[in-house]
C-alpha cells in the first residue's frame, strides 16, 4: 500500500511536517512525503483549463497512491493559505472524490483547523476517515527534536498504530462485496 503524506505548512521548521517526516521514516516502504506546495500560483477558475505544471503533478502524485495522510497547522484559528490554495486547485478534479484520508496533528491545540479540516476533506473526499486520527502535542519543538521525540518507542508506536488503523480501513474499503 502506498500513501502519501501531505504538510498543510511551507515551514521549512513545521513541527507539522517533522511529524509527517517522522511517519516516512518509520514506514518507509509505505509512506512518501510530498512537499512542493511552494510552487503554486493563487488557485483561479480561469486557469483550469490549463494548470501549471506544479499543480499537474501534485495531482499525478496523489492519483498514484491508495491514501493521504494530511499534518496540517493552525493559522489565525483556520487552514494556512498555501495548503487551502493547493486543495482549490483540485476541487473540480477526480483525484481526490474516492481517495482515502485521514490526519495527524502535531499539537495539543488547533481545534478551529482540525474542524475545518474534517468540513472540507468530507466535502471533497467519500473516503474521509475523521475517526482515525493521532495527535502528538510536539510544541515549539525543533525537526530535530520531532524526530528524536517520534523515535521513542511509545511514540513510533502510537504512530504505527494510527498508520496500521489506516491502510486496515483502505483494505477493507477496497474489498469486493
Amino acid at each position: 500500500m502506498r500513501l502519501l503524506a501531505i504538510s498543510g505548512s511551507l515551514r521549512s521548521a513545521s513541527t507539522n511536517t517533522a511529524l509527517l517526516r517522522a511517519l516516512a521514516e518509520a514506514a518507509p516502504q509505505t509512506v512518501t512525503l510530498y512537499e512542493n506546495m511552494a510552487d503554486f500560483p493563487l488557485f483561479s477558475p480561469d486557469f483550469e483549463a490549463d494548470t501549471p505544471a506544479p499543480v499537474l503533478a501534485f495531482a499525478a502524485a496523489i492519483a498514484s497512491v491508495d491514501g493521504l495522510i494530511i499534518a496540517c497547522p493552525e493559522y489565525i484559528h483556520a487552514l494556512p493559505g498555501a495548503f487551502k490554495n493547493a486543495l482549490d486547485w483540485l476541487v473540480s478534479r477526480p483525484e481526490l472524490i474516492h481517495k482515502p484520508i485521514a490526519l495527524l496533528h502535531a499539537s495539543h491545540r488547533g481545534e478551529d483547523v482540525l474542524a475545518d479540516l474534517r468540513r472540507v476533506l468530507a466535502t471533497v473526499s467519500d473516503r474521509f476517515a475523521p475517526d482515525i486520527f493521532a495527535r502528538f502535542p510536539l510544541g515549539k519543538l525543533t525537526p530535530p527534536e520531532v524526530a528524536a521525540h517520534m523515535a521513542q518507542p511509545t511514540n513510533r508506536a502510537a504512530l504505527l498504530a494510527f498508520l496500521a488503523r489506516f491502510t486496515d480501513f483502505i483494505a477493507e474499503a477496497d474489498r469486493p462485496g
